[in-house]
Formats: C-alpha cells, structure tokens, sequence
C-alpha cells in the first residue's frame, strides 16, 4: 500500500468518525496519530507528540482569538447589540419588512465587534426576536432573518474563521480583514434586498412598524458611538499598519469592557462570567487546532495535498471548474459540520491544489481570493439543512416556530449565498480591492 492511499484511507476513515459523533479534535487527534505511527514509527511518533503542542500553540496570532471571543462576551454585557438594533429599527422600521431589516443592520454592526456567528445571531435574536414577534412577522421570515443574519458575524472582520485561515494559510491576518470588508457589506445589502423582495410577494409576512421621529433617530445613533469608536480604533489601527491584530483584539476587549462599566452593567461577577464564557469556545478551537496539527503532521507524510494537486494539473480542466468542484464540496459539507471543523479539514489538501491553479492572480492573491470565497461557502453550511448550526439555536429561542418554517425562511437566504459567491468568483477586484488600496 502506497502512502498515498494509505492517507486517503486515513481521510476516509476521518469523515467516518465525524459522522458516528466523535468529536472533530479527538478524530483528527485519533487518525493523526494512528496514521503517523503506522507510516513512521512508534518512537518517532513519541518524538513528534513531546514537541508538537509547543509549536501548534507558539504563534502569536493566535492570541487574537480569546481576545475577539472576549469582546464579544463585553459587547453583549454593554448591550451594544440592542442599541445597534434600534438604530437601525429607528431608520428601517417604518418599511413593510423594516424591522427584519433592522435585524440585519444590527448583526452587521454587532459582527463589526464579535468575530462569532454563533454570538452574534444568539444576542441579536434576544433583541429582536420580540421586535418581530410583537409586529406579528411571520415565523419563517423572522427566524430565517436572525439566522441568516448571524453569518455576518464569520464575515465582517473581525472573524475568528478567517483568523483560522490566515495561520493555516500563512496569510496576512490583517490583510484577510482588509478582503472582507466588501464582500460582508455586499451579504448585508444582499439580505435586505432579500426581505425587501421578501415582503413584496407576501405582504402580511412584515407589517411596518410606526415611523421614529428625527428627534428619536439622532438619540439611536448617538447611542451606537461606542460600536462605532471601538471598530474604528481597533480595524483602523490593524488596516493601517498601526498595530497587531492581536493588539487590536486587546484594544477592542479592553473598549467593550469600559463601555460595560460606563453604562453600569458589568461587574467583578460579570467579568468573571465573561471570561468564563470565553475560556471553554477558546478550549474547544485550541483542542481542535491541536487535533488539525496531528491530522496534518500525517497527511504530510503520505504527501496526499502534493499528490492531489499534481493529479489535477494532469488534467485540462478550466481553474474555474476546479474551483467550482471545491466549492459544492464544502456546500456538502456544511450540511453536516460546523466551520471551523470544515476549514481545518479541508484546507491542507485544497489549497495545495489552488495554489497550483492560474486565475490570473499573483499566489497572495489568489490566497486572499480564495479564503473570502470559501468563507462565504463556510457561512452557507450555517444556514444549510439538515445541520445549520444557526438555523437550530435561532428555532430554540423561537420555539412556536417549526423547524421546516425556520429552513423555509432562509431559503431566499441562502440564494442571495449563490448569487454573492458568484459575483464574487467572476469579480475578484470585490475581494483585492481594499487590500490592494491599502498595502
């Protein structure tokens, strides 16, 4: 047996453990380790395990992450997810559908400070969900809106996926924010347009709610200036080369934590709750990311990624074609894992494939390009049936809703997903454009 076979065996044997339940890091931890043992030895085995957590955990990039989660756990406490709500419900809320469409505007701006779909549909959903409820929106638009909307958080920098990606990748983290900044406006204008036409062809499913005066309007957003001088000190410094992400994670967690103190609503307790909060996702990713390390350290020795992408370079196919095979992949994929199981197991093997690929790009573009768009086909799998991790915790906090009204509702959604990732392939200037201005 060829190691090459021997590693599509252990990827094989991969996906078999993720769909029995086992937990994505003990899966990739088991297959890496088995597999590395059986290729290489049990003593270098041991020799690999005594050093490999040091260097899986020794970059300073990844600092950024309990720093992003951290925030977000601050901006929740300082209700900054409800003022950005009523912000946008106080300019939106008067149009057939505008609430929804508020909705939207505060997952936004609310993912602008969170870096977490999860987070950001949870806290927005606590907020608007009564909102939506209270106009008497249908169900299915109303949790198909907050679902849908909780994507923005993975997508408007700061994101804690493309965090992920940058390290594995080798990518600027800075400049992967730079890329994502239009194309996550374009999903939210997307999503409002979607409601917009929504509401047209089913009139009673988004009754309008009463018009704010110009009194009420000015008061909304000057209750948002906290969201506003947070992404501003913090995204502006990284864009311009003025600090780290890491340093801007800790600017914006130490912003959202005194906004917290100035508004009286955080405390020794409630530090100690947000740190908590944080401790056990950031465990989860670095016991995740310890387990990508082994699985990698594998598909390494059976050069599978070398292989797969000499195998594609044999061919004629169009660079587009492959790519489009990529793509429906992660979309099949979704359906059944969370993201960043998705980008930690797939991005050894696609990207040596895309990295050999001509799009008529320079490689670190073409790196840019491809994260944003394998990031928007990410987000999809959060929306997409039979899993959709943020369709399941929206209908949870919405529980007259049935599940099938919940998928129906972001259906429209999830179109809106196609069309943007296909602009976004044919128009790679949306992606390079703010990189390409800005470095």
């Amino acid at each position: 047996m060829t190691a090459v076979t021997f590693g599509i065996i252990g990827f094989a044997s991969l996906l078999i453990l993720i769909a029995l339940r086992v937990p994505i890091a003990i899966g990739m931890m088991t297959v890496g380790i088995v597999g590395y043992s059986a290729l290489n030895g049990v003593d270098p085995l041991l020799n690999y395990l005594k050093t490999a957590p040091f260097w899986a955990f020794h970059v300073y990039d990844l600092a950024v992450l309990p720093l992003f989660l951290l925030m977000s756990q601050f901006a929740a406490k300082a209700d900054l997810n409800a003022s950005l709500f009523r912000a946008a419900n106080a300019f939106l809320g008067h149009r057939r559908g505008g609430i929804a469409m508020a909705a939207i505007g505060g997952c936004a701006g609310f993912g602008a400070i969170c870096g977490s779909s999860v987070a950001t549909a949870v806290t927005m959903a606590r907020v608007a969900l009564p909102e939506l409820r209270r106009y008497r929106y249908a169900g299915d638009l109303a949790t198909g809106t907050l679902a849908a909307g909780g994507t923005l958080g993975i997508l408007i920098p700061p994101s804690v996926v493309l965090v992920i990606y940058a390290i594995i990748t080798e990518a600027n983290i800075a400049t992967m924010f730079q890329a994502g900044m239009l194309p996550g406006i374009l999903a939210a204008v997307g999503y409002i347009v979607v409601i917009a036409i929504y509401v047209r062809i089913r009139p009673d499913s988004g009754p309008a709610g009463p018009r704010s005066d110009f009194r009420t309007r000015m008061r909304s957003l000057l209750d948002i200036w906290p969201v506003i001088a947070i992404f501003g000190i913090m995204m502006g410094g990284i864009y311009f080369g003025l600090c780290t992400p890491t340093e801007g994670g800790a600017l914006g967690a130490v912003g959202t934590a005194l906004v917290a103190l100035g508004r009286g609503q955080l405390d020794w307790a409630g530090v100690r709750e947000s740190l908590i909060e944080t401790a056990g996702p950031t465990g989860a990713i670095f016991m995740v990311l310890l387990g990508s390390e082994f699985f990698n350290a594998f598909l390494g020795l059976t050069k599978l990624p070398g292989a797969l992408a000499d195998f594609v370079q044999t061919f004629s196919a169009s660079p587009y074609l492959v790519l489009a095979v990529i793509l429906v992949i992660y979309v099949i994929l979704g359906c059944f894992m969370d993201s960043l199981a998705m980008m930690l197991l797939t991005m050894p093997v696609f990207w040596p494939v895309m990295a050999k690929l001509n799009f008529g790009l320079s490689p670190e573009e073409t790196k840019i390009w491809f994260g944003i768009i394998v990031l928007v086909v990410v987000e999809m799998g959060l929306i997409t049936p039979p899993v959709g991790l943020n369709v399941f915790i929206i209908n949870s906090m919405a529980k007259d809703v049935p599940m099938s009204h919940t998928f129906r509702g972001v259906t429209a959604f999830l179109a809106s997903d196609v069309l943007r990732v296909f602009v976004l392939v044919m128009a790679p200037v949306l992606v390079l454009a703010l990189p390409r201005l800005l470095n």
